[in-house]
């Protein structure tokens, strides 16, 4: 059993805070910027919470953070009150947020400073893989960092790979989502195709997912997209934050992201036409007005 803390409890962080106790059994100790949320999990959970991210990192082994973007973490593990400040000598800090690889290289340096270890960690598999605890995680970090932390992590993943260096987990985590826009946006047009020619989506999609189309996105999306219904799942403005991070990254690198460009666009489109919460798959609604 480790001692951990948990810094952020939105719809991903607390069932991953939660698992670490249920499924881990490991101690474990949180911060949510909004106090109720934290007191709502130590009370289902029988954990500990913290006014400050730095009294819940205080004595922990693994301190883990999933907020929401490059800012938000500075603000929970940087300065006087961050995670960094209370770690003990050697403990690791597991970063779960999709941030940036600059953001990755940048807390490396500084837990490294302070005689601390680093991890980037982003997830994939969205609010259904955290609260059934089947996570895919990819990190970036040293390699003897990372085999200590994997059965930690293990509590909410049921895949967990080192990428690299730190920042290589952010990398890898871009290049999920690239693929992600890609396939969503022709699944899109493949059910606004089918419905104009008189298809049963249903029907098709039975036969062509068992084929070199099929994917996740197509099993388990194509249903609600016929139906219209888009009121789950990962909002388009988180997909927008990332998909900026990744074209960011591709002006950093020097990497044509041509299809991703334009499917970014999309979802501007989206969000103008008031469906920044709707799930991803809304995609299909422009092409349905």
């Amino acid at each position: 059993m480790a001692k951990t803390a948990f810094i952020g409890l939105g719809v991903m962080g607390f069932p991953m805070a939660g698992h670490l106790t249920a499924k881990g059994g490991h101690e474990v100790t949180v911060f949510n910027r909004t106090t109720d949320k934290a007191e709502r999990w130590a009370s289902q959970h029988g954990g500990a919470f913290r006014a400050t991210p730095r009294e819940a990192a205080e004595g922990a082994d693994f301190v883990f953070v999933c907020v929401g973007n490059d800012d938000d973490v500075r603000s929970v593990v940087l300065g006087a009150d961050g995670a960094l400040a209370g770690m003990k000598p050697g403990a690791t800090l597991v970063d779960h947020t999709t941030a940036s690889a600059e953001l990755a290289r940048e807390l490396d340096q500084a837990a490294r400073e302070k005689g601390l270890r680093f991890l980037d960690a982003p997830v994939s598999g969205g609010q259904a893989g955290a609260e059934n605890g089947v996570l895919t995680v990819m990190v970036g970090g040293e390699s003897e960092t990372f085999e200590a932390a994997r059965p930690v992590i293990d509590s909410y993943a049921r895949m967990v790979g080192l990428m690299g260096p730190a920042g290589s987990g952010q990398l890898a985590k871009m290049m999920n989502q690239i693929c992600i826009a890609g396939l969503v946006e022709g699944l899109a047009e493949a059910i606004h195709f089918g419905q104009k020619a008189g298809l049963d989506i249903a029907t098709v999609v039975d036969v062509i997912s068992k084929g070199a189309a099929g994917s996740w996105q197509m099993e388990n999306r194509h249903k609600t997209m016929a139906a219209g219904q888009y009121e789950f799942g990962f909002a388009v403005e988180w997909m927008r934050k990332d998909l900026g991070i990744c074209l960011s990254e591709a002006r950093r690198n020097g990497a044509s992201l041509p299809v991703t460009a334009l499917v970014d666009q999309f979802y501007a489109e989206v969000e103008a036409g008031g469906g920044k919460r709707w799930d991803t798959s809304s995609l299909l609604s422009r092409l349905n007005r």
